[in-house]
């Protein structure tokens, strides 16, 4: 299945483009201010009311130039959640924490040996929430957590009592939150298709640069695109490339367990070898952290952590 983005979706592709082209140094901010952020957003909070499809053009705008800002966090594991399953009282209190205060959400789904399950073992009781929770991305910038337990989903406070944060783990021990009902499957299918679309992004990107270096790198008077075997091997980047754009449409449009699975699976089997192509025929050029080579390998690997891995995704289609 192939799909062309309409004219709305392609209208936000070139204004996140245009934005995140700019030299900002609160790029974040900037998607804020150009209203990039309350696109998923309901139109009664000053949001345009769109969908996953449009938050998964954005994520993949972000994700082809490698900026480091809190959208998959935000975005797809905060925003879309609460405008799918949160109640116009949560709507009110959290979502102006992103439109209007160009703040952070981000949800913990993973566990320790559990990349995001189905069934959690985190608990919630009237005691409180107790679990660990790990790969929970931009979690000491964030003003809410959606944490996924066995007994829901809950909205937590990290500043308040019983959370404590340490490089990506979130330990919960008697924190308080609130019940966002129906969120569990949810949460689960938003984050696969967020981290899908911005690997789409960032393997997108990672050819084009590529691309253009060796279309003007010389070597023995030759351009080394000239060259059979980097030719090859940016054809090789390119159909993976091709797949996992298609793949990660495909889940966003559909919200489907097996097209989740299977754009899951690709991400995580072709992603990160691909932009190590991509970072092999750039040479030494790409160990220099003033070129951007690094940031694109370096987002294709902890999108790979944060599915799971190559083992863990291919279980979850045989499951299916």
């Amino acid at each position: 299945m192939d799909f062309k983005l309409d004219e709305t979706q392609q209208e936000i592709a070139r204004l996140a483009a245009d934005v995140l082209g700019r030299e900002s140094d609160t790029p974040w901010k900037a998607l804020g201010e150009a209203g990039l952020l309350a696109l998923a957003v309901p139109e009664r909070l000053g949001g345009d009311g769109l969908g996953v499809l449009e938050t998964a053009v954005l994520l993949t705008e972000v994700g082809r130039r490698a900026v480091d800002v809190p959208a998959l966090a935000t975005l797809a594991l905060g925003v879309l959640p609460i405008v799918r399953y949160g109640t116009e009282e949560q709507q009110d209190a959290l979502l102006p924490l992103v439109t209007e205060q160009h703040g952070v959400l981000t949800a913990a789904l993973s566990e320790p040996s559990r990349p995001l399950p189905a069934e959690p073992e985190t608990r919630a009781g009237s005691d409180g929430i107790f679990g660990t929770k790990i790969n929970v991305p931009f979690a000491a910038e964030a003003q809410r957590i959606l944490v996924s337990t066995s007994d829901g989903v809950f909205v937590v406070d990290p500043a308040r009592p019983g959370v404590s944060i340490s490089d990506g783990t979130v330990t919960f021990e008697g924190a308080r939150g609130e019940l966002l009902e129906g969120a569990a499957e949810g949460v689960r299918r938003f984050a696969l298709a967020g981290a899908c679309a911005m690997a789409d992004g960032v393997l997108a990107g990672a050819l084009d640069l590529t691309v253009t270096h060796v279309g003007t790198r010389h070597q023995f008077g030759k351009p080394l695109a000239t060259f059979q075997i980097a030719a090859g091997l940016v054809a090789d980047v390119y159909i993976a490339s091709r797949t996992l754009h298609l793949a990660a449409l495909t889940a966003a449009w559909s919200l489907d367990d097996d097209d989740l699975d299977t754009a899951a699976y690709w991400l995580a089997a072709e992603a990160l070898p691909a932009v190590h192509t991509c970072h092999h025929l750039h040479g030494g050029l790409g160990l220099d952290i003033t070129y951007p080579m690094h940031r694109y390998y370096g987002m294709a690997k902890e999108l790979t952590r944060f599915v799971g891995g190559v083992e863990h995704r291919l279980g979850a289609i045989d499951v299916h």
